[in-house]
């Protein structure tokens, strides 16, 4: 499944190097204030639940769900309007499902602010700008499309006009388009746009290793400017995590976090919000071969979660046999399920629910 979700912010906030603990790509990582690369990896969902199903039912291997993370270079002002290769980065943007943008809440001499001081509610605001003029040009461009269409007594495309109208001028209010009262139905006219302030985000608060646990007055800014939005705000120790992530060992790596107060990598949180961010659910398959997460988009049925499999069991699909996770944890194995009644035979109308056991029988 092809989703993305881009990492985003100003330069030198510490992109990179996030994107370089999630990932066994390793982007450039540097103190230059603007880069031209664009980095893709696919990264492993950590799923403690894989490994729990391991330890009922003998497997050769184990193979976690992925999810794309895009490491889009820095933004900086007026990128929307004028430089040619910051547009080239708003269009990556463009590419992405959902954001993560890491705000700077550290400070560092050796690393100066390119607005020359830390302030993470001036980069959001930053951001939020040169993302809502190039919505803007998009909504206006549209506008004229459909002005064309009018004169050709098109009575749909009037309504088109005045619904753009709206966004326009929440746009220009410097509201993200998001946060338009727009009825549901009307946002059909911007389907075609993929205007960049539609799109959910994470923010993540990338802190210094003594704010890793409570974070810090930037951070408390930041928490005190989202408090009314409809989103998620994660704080990590880049720097430190970098660090982490170069030791060896699983317990060299759980030893140094134990030792800062932490029970998980600050990147492990962010790549399971970036995977519920995208609005994804995760079912698994059991065997001697394997046991296997699958992606599929929340909301599935069940021919849609076999087709995530091989097309061919979508196309041929009969029926799916469904264990819930909990019920076979707690019972110990397939048989225990059947006996007590948790064993279940579902057709092609069943939502599949994140967790769910499945063995799909099918015939082509």
């Amino acid at each position: 499944m092809s989703l993305q979700c881009g990492i985003i912010g100003i330069a030198n906030v510490g992109k990179s190097t996030i994107f370089n603990c999630m990932s066994a790509t390793k982007a450039e990582a540097s103190g230059f204030s603007f880069s031209n690369k664009t980095n893709l990896s696919v990264i492993n969902v950590p799923d403690a639940r894989l490994f729990v199903l391991e330890g009922i039912a003998a497997t050769q291997r184990i193979v976690h769900t992925t999810v794309e993370i895009v490491d889009i270079p820095g933004l900086t002002k007026s990128s929307g309007r004028s430089d040619k290769g910051a547009n080239q980065f708003l269009s990556e943007i463009r590419n992405c499902d959902a954001l993560i943008h890491v705000l700077r809440c550290f400070d560092d001499e050796k690393l100066p602010h390119v607005d020359g001081s830390v302030n993470p509610i001036r980069d959001i605001e930053t951001v939020n700008l040169e993302l809502q003029i190039k919505d803007l040009e998009s909504v206006e461009k549209k506008i004229q499309r459909l002005e064309k269409l009018v004169k050709a007594n098109d009575k749909d495309a009037k309504k088109g006009i005045d619904v753009l109208k709206v966004y326009k001028d929440h746009l220009e209010s410097f509201k993200n388009a998001s946060t338009a009262p727009v009825d549901e139905d009307d946002k059909r006219f911007i389907a075609d746009i993929f205007l960049l302030t539609t799109k959910p985000f994470i923010y993540v608060c990338n802190v210094d290793e003594a704010s890793a646990v409570k974070g810090n007055k930037y951070v408390e800014q930041v928490q005190n400017y989202l408090k009314n939005e409809n989103t998620e705000i994660l704080i990590i120790a880049g720097a430190m995590e970098a660090e982490i992530a170069e030791l060896e060992t699983v317990e060299d790596r759980m030893a140094f976090l134990s030792d800062v107060g932490l029970k998980e990598p600050g990147v492990d949180k962010l790549i399971r919000a970036a995977y519920s961010l995208l609005e994804l659910d995760t079912f698994f398959t059991v065997g001697e071969k394997e046991i296997r997460a699958w992606t599929i988009k929340r909301g599935a049925t069940a021919p849609q979660a076999a087709g995530a499999i091989h097309s061919d069991l979508e196309r041929g699909f009969i029926r799916a046999e469904v264990m819930k996770y909990n019920d076979y944890v707690s019972l110990g194995s397939e048989q225990a399920c059947k006996e007590k009644g948790k064993f279940n035979i579902e057709g092609k109308n069943y939502i599949v629910e994140d967790g769910d056991i499945l063995n799909i029988r099918f015939n082509v």
